[in-house]
Parts: structure tokens; sequence; C-alpha cells
């Protein structure tokens, strides 16, 4: 609710405004439901040609399952929006994985889903008659959906939050452009190259078009950049103290990106490794936190040194990369970014300056100092690799671990990472202190859900087999 509404209003008149103003006169008893008409309100003020919206849920793998209503049900979503909790247990074929219970075997139940507050916001097509709402799950107990991705990161935000720490973040999401109808293959002739800012007319169309949609959406992006691979492009999100709506803005931009893609004739690719000789795509996150007292516990001492604070995040970061995995890298593919050359992390280490590890400690003053995760890839859950990020530097502030020295200085028997799906399933699986920030049934529906998408790729036959001569 904003300030001026809180001087001039108390519940029940902002209820009166909204009800004698718009043509949702519904009944709520909860402050929730009164804002998130107040933010139907506002949205119809700045849209009012709005026809559609469409509403939708984000499953395991971060694809987008939901359903478009028309404008005059808006006023229902707040008690009247149910859909199956089998949505999380489907795999990346859309799929239910009857193996996790969550299918047939127990009558696929509805659950109530509530708007998630400031996701309202206009679609990327024809955004002026289009709307798109995101919604959160609740339990039989009205509580949040404990295997739902984003509410499992508030949790762990909340944990984060009880110690007086305060994550601020940056992301950085890398894709490839493609013609509509071709794959993203090296046989693809490309003109821009890396840093280049003299992009081609039809795809500087596209970007440009992203970025104004954007900024329709309330998503600031502080760069867009022609990445290592001809195709490839970047784009930088605006740091926030808002995690979780940050972690959305990746959601609804990648949405977005598609959307636009499609229009414009081309195809956006997410995959990882899109192309065995072409760079994979990844997305990294940039983290400082703050305290109590809104100061960056990352800043250098005053001998000019790294932060102690900053040093016990990063051991705990480190010591919990290998059984994060299974999240970071979610599916066959994503494993296949893993290889030598690439600026990719292939073991679990820290550096300054340096792009090769998974935990860089980028140039920056010293009230911005932070640290750079850059291991998950561009297909992961953003919410779980958020929530992966936030335990490991919790684990590390609040535990007497080793602070391990960084590549340059570092004597030690590399820790490498898993670079076999199956091998980060059962790590992930075996890790107690993941276990008690995102719960056991979390962590044993993701592992069925990923086991069967594995063995779907596995009993198929490729084309390459076919054509042995044995």
């Amino acid at each position: 609710m904003s300030a001026l509404l809180m001087k001039k209003h108390n519940i029940v008149d902002v209820a009166e405004l909204i009800q004698d103003s718009t043509p949702f006169n519904l009944k709520c008893n909860n402050t929730e439901d009164l804002l998130f008409l107040e933010e139907v309100k506002s949205y119809l003020d700045r849209y009012p040609n709005t026809n559609h919206v469409d509403v939708y849920l984000h499953d395991l793998n971060g694809h987008v399952r939901g359903k478009r209503i028309d404008i005059a049900c808006l006023k229902k979503v707040v008690q009247e929006s149910y859909f199956p909790l089998s949505i999380y247990a489907m795999s990346l074929n859309g799929e239910i994985i009857e193996e996790t219970g969550l299918g047939r075997s127990i009558g696929e139940p509805d659950c109530l889903c509530k708007p998630v507050p400031g996701s309202l916001q206009p679609c990327a097509l024809k955004p002026e008659l289009n709307a798109q709402l995101f919604l959160s799950m609740k339990d039989d107990q009205n509580n949040d959906c404990p295997v739902e991705p984003r509410n499992i990161l508030k949790k762990v935000l909340n944990s984060l939050h009880q110690q007086n720490f305060y994550p601020c973040m940056a992301a950085e999401l890398e894709f490839y452009l493609v013609d509509g109808d071709s794959a993203c293959s090296s046989n693809t002739t490309y003109l821009n190259q890396c840093f280049d800012v003299n992009v081609q007319d039809r795809y500087q169309e596209v970007l440009d078009e992203i970025e104004r949609i954007a900024i329709l959406q309330n998503i600031h992006i502080t760069g867009l950049v022609s990445e290592s691979s001809s195709g490839q492009y970047e784009i930088n999100i605006q740091h926030s103290e808002n995690i979780l709506k940050l972690c959305d803005q990746i959601m609804m931009l990648k949405r977005t990106i598609k959307q636009i893609a499609v229009k414009n004739g081309l195809k956006a690719s997410f995959l990882a490794k899109p192309d065995m000789l072409k760079a994979g795509s990844g997305m990294h996150f940039h983290m400082s936190i703050f305290n109590q007292d809104h100061q960056n516990i990352f800043s250098r001492n005053n001998n000019n040194l790294l932060s102690h604070q900053l040093l016990k995040a990063i051991s705990g970061l480190i010591v919990l990369l290998p059984s994060s995995m299974a999240v970071l890298a979610p599916n066959v593919n994503s494993f296949r970014r893993f290889k030598v050359g690439n600026h990719v992390p292939l073991e679990a280490n820290w550096g300054v300056n340096n792009r090769n590890v998974a935990i860089r400690i980028p140039c920056s003053d010293n009230e911005n100092q932070r640290l750079e995760y850059r291991v998950a890839g561009a297909d992961c859950n953003p919410y779980l690799t958020v929530a992966m990020i936030c335990i490991g530097a919790l684990h590390g502030l609040t535990q007497s671990l080793e602070i391990p020295k960084d590549v340059s200085q570092s004597n030690n028997e590399p820790v490498f990472l898993s670079t076999n799906q199956l091998d980060a399933l059962a790590l992930f699986q075996g890790n107690a202190i993941l276990e008690k920030y995102v719960g056991k049934d979390f962590i044993e529906l993701w592992c069925t859900v990923k086991r069967a998408e594995y063995q779907h790729i596995h009993h198929q036959i490729t084309s390459i087999e076919q054509h042995w001569d044995v």
C-alpha cells in the first residue's frame, strides 16, 4: 500500500475506495487481498484497454504453467484461483512424474494460488491489451506450498533476515538469438562479435524492443552486451535488496525475450550449451550482504584487505558447491557447459578478478564490494539457484569453517565439480545442510523428477547410433 494511502485511509477506507472506483467489487477480509485490489486499480488506470490476463505459476524447471483469463475474471483471482499440486511434479517434457506421489495416486488435488504482489505487469505481446500475473501456491492449511521454488527461496531469505543478514543481488543472464527455423548450431552465420556494439539491424531491433518492454514491466536493465560467441547476448539486471522480486523479474524477462524473438522470426535459446562448438550460457549472480544498519559487511577493512565476513561467506559457498550442482545444472544439457577453456568453473574455488573460478571477486570500490557466483547455467531456476547461494553464504557466516585460499595461493588438491547429473543428484540428496533449509520432501521431489528426465533421454537411440556400421 502506498504511503499516501496509509496516511489518508485505514484498511476499511481502502476497500471502499477500490470498490467505489472499480468494477471489482469483491469482499476481502485480509490486507493481502486488499493490496492486490489496489494493484489492480492502479494497473487499469495505466492500461484501461486491458482485455486478458495470463495467470500462471513457474514449475520446478521455471516453465510457465497457467491459463489466460478475461479481465472481468481478475476479481476472482484472490479467492478462486486453483491449480493442481502436480505442477511441481512435471518434467521438462511437461509430463507428470507419477513416482513423485503428487499425481494420480493422490487424486490430482487442486491448491489455492494467490497473486504475487507487484507481478501484475504488461505482456510483451500487445502490452496495451494483455497483462500477466504471477501466482504462488498454498497448501491445504493456507501456508506457503513447501515444494514451490519461490516459497523455498522466501523461507531461506527469512533465515538470513533472522540473523540480521540482508542480501543485495544483481543478475546477468546469457542467451542466444537464432533464426526461428534453424537450430542453434555452429553452421549458423552471425555478424556480431564479442563486445560488438554494431549489432545487425534485425537483432538490434529485437534488443531494443526487449528493453522497451522491460521498462513497461519495471525491470531495470543496466547493460546489454554482445557476448563471446556470435549470436549470444548478456542482459544485466539492476541490483536489488528485494531478492524475490529480482527472481520474479528474471522469469518475466525470459518470457519477454522468448515472445519478442518469435514475433520477429527468431528463437531465443536459454539452453546452457546449445552448441558444443560455441560458448555456453550462464546465469551469474553478484551478491553483497548488509547488516541491520545497512552497512555492507563485505566492504574491505582498514588495511584494504578482503573483509573477514566476505571470506566466511565464501567458505560456506565453497563447501556446499558440489552438492548444489544438481540445482545449478538442472538437466543433461546443463553439464555439457562444463568444459575446459570456456571460462566455466570446473572446481569449487574462488579468486580475485579471475573468470575461471566459481566465485569471483570483481573489481569494485569499497562500498560496492561483492562476490560473483559464476556456476549456474542460463537454464537454471533462479529461485532455487539464489536459494543455494543464500544457504551457502549463511552457512559460512554462522559456522566456523576453514577459509580456503584463493586459486593464486592454494596448493591444495582441487575439489572438482560434478560433470554428471546422476553424481550431482546423489550429492544433493545426501547433504544434510541443504536439507535443513529446503526440506527433505523437496529434495526427494527434485531428485525423482530429475532422474526421470535423465532416464527419458538415455532410453532413446540417437541418430548417430542408428548410422553406425556394426
